[in-house]
Order: structure tokens, then sequence, then C-alpha cells
């Protein structure tokens, strides 16, 4: 009960921006600095300097601001726009990614993982800002094409906070799909029906007031199960290509990159796009359901 009541925490504060975490084993605030003698599980840091000398068993994560690695960290180092510097002495067992920041790793520095470099700053954020530009100048850039971009690259970072979060439970999701395609993929089709119903009954009850709060708690709900199947998903494909191809098992960072892309790819399709989204939007709320979350392996 406890481990599920931190997860709804966290993923509400994922769409709301605060909640309480630092009881949960998260230490949220502006500048962190982790001494040398001392251990956390996770920090998150918005607009602020983190400084590690000592030890973080997961996760760095930071919106802005800088990182500053100069111990270990156990999993994760994630800058949003922040300047990430691996000194000498740094060692990452997992991934680095930096999203529209810098990065320097120095060297002597240690990432057992994947390292993921991605300058939106240069890249794709003046693409977009040239493309929007050129839409209200009746550039050749349409506007649809403008927003399927952007809406990738919004569910690019939305994938990458949650494996950085719930990693061991979007791996285990993942397995889960093969074992139980079809009773996932009946789960998935009769929730969204009664999904579908639910809304609709609200909106009604929404006219004398009484629904409007159901409604909103709908919608939170609908938002997380469909973010966290299509990142689900994204791991599904990713794993299942790179073990196609006689690859060994990836991390859970590239194979989540390596489906986000063949996702992305066949929704440029038209109509098969729309039509395997749908299907997708099925199988992600069936795994979701049938597996709370991730979090059990019952699923007779």
């Amino acid at each position: 009960m406890k481990n599920k009541m931190v997860y709804f925490l966290i993923l509400l504060f994922l769409f709301i921006g605060y909640v309480p975490l630092q009881g949960q084993g998260f230490v949220l605030q502006k500048d962190i600095f982790v001494a040398e003698d001392e251990v956390q599980d996770n920090v998150i840091s918005f607009g602020g300097e983190i400084l590690i000398k000592g030890k973080v068993n997961e996760n760095v994560i930071a919106f802005g601001g800088t990182i500053i690695v100069e111990g270990k960290v156990g999993d994760l180092v994630l800058g949003f726009g922040s300047e990430i510097t691996l000194k000498p002495s740094a060692v990452v067992k997992g991934d680095v990614v930096s999203l529209g920041g810098t990065l320097d790793k120095e060297p002597g520095s240690i990432v057992e993982g994947d390292t993921i470099y991605f300058n939106t700053s240069e890249g794709v954020i003046e693409f977009f800002k040239e493309g929007l530009s050129g839409v209200f100048g009746m550039s050749l850039i349409p506007v649809l094409l403008v927003i399927k971009l952007i809406t990738m690259f919004i569910w690019f970072i939305l994938a990458v906070i949650l494996i950085a979060i719930f990693p061991r439970q979007i791996s285990f999701a993942s397995s889960q799909i093969r074992k139980s395609f079809w009773p996932i993929f009946g789960t998935g089709l009769l929730s969204i029906i009664i999904f579908t119903g639910l809304i609709f009954i609200s909106v009604f009850l929404s006219f004398i007031l009484i629904g409007i709060p159901f409604l909103i708690s709908l919608i939170i709900i609908g938002i997380i199960i469909k973010i966290l199947g299509r990142v689900i998903l994204f791991y599904f494909f990713g794993e299942s290509i790179s073990k196609a191809f006689g690859g060994k098992q990836p991390s859970l960072l590239l194979a989540v990159f390596l489906g986000f892309i063949l996702v992305s790819f066949i929704g440029f399709i038209p109509i098969i796009g729309s039509l395997f989204s749908f299907v997708l939007s099925i199988i992600g709320w069936g795994v979701v359901i049938r597996t709370k979350f991730g979090t059990t392996e019952k699923l007779t």
C-alpha cells in the first residue's frame, strides 16, 4: 500500500508541480549538496545547483541550473537545460542524459550506461522557432507537422522522466505484454469503453456541479494511464528491436529511445498511424491496469 501511495504522489507531482516527496526518499530543493560521507536516494532541483560529493543511490534530476558530480550516482543523471559536469572522480552506474543544456565529461569520469546529449537550444528549439515563424509567413512547413514534432519532443521528455523514476515498474510491465497479450488487450479495450462512459456521465453531472470534481479526477487518471502505458510500450518495442537484431539486453534508456523512434515514425503514416496509435492506447491501458501500474505480478 505504501509503494502504491508513493507511486501516486510522484505521478501527481509530475502534473501539478509539487508534492512533499522528501518523506518518500526524495530531496526536493533548489540547491542540493550531498557531502562526501552522505547518502541520498534521489535528488531533484529546479533552477538550482546540485553538487554530489557523496553518493546518490538512484537518480539525480535537474530542471535548469547545474549538476556537478564528484562522487557516485547509482542510476541516472538527467538535466533539462542544465549544465552537467562530471569530475574525474565521478562514477555514474547508469545513464547520463542532457536535454537542452551542456555536458562536460572530464577525463577520468566513468559512465557505465549510455550518454545522450541533445542540445535542444541550438537544434530542435531553433527548428521549432523557424517552423512556427514560417507558418505565419506562409512557409512550406505545415502547422500540423510542427505540432507533431513538438508533441514528439514532449513525449520524449515525459518518457525520460518516467524511466528515471520508475525503471523497475516499466521493465516489469513491459515483460507482461508477451506473457498475457490478449488478456491485456481485452482489459484495455474494456477499460477504455468504461472510462469513456464515465466521462460522459461526469460531463452530464457537471451541469449540476456535482460532477466537476469527478470529471477532473477522471481526466487526471486518464492522462497518467495513457502516458505510463505509452512509455511502457516504448520500452517493449525498443527491447524487441534490439533483440531482433541480435543485440544484447539494452539499457532501459536506450530501449525506450529506440521504441520512441519506431512509434513516432509509424505515427507519421496517414491512417495507419492513427490506427496504430489507437491499438497502442488499448494495450497501454490494459498493461497499466492489469499490472496495477507495474507493481504486481498477479495477472490471473
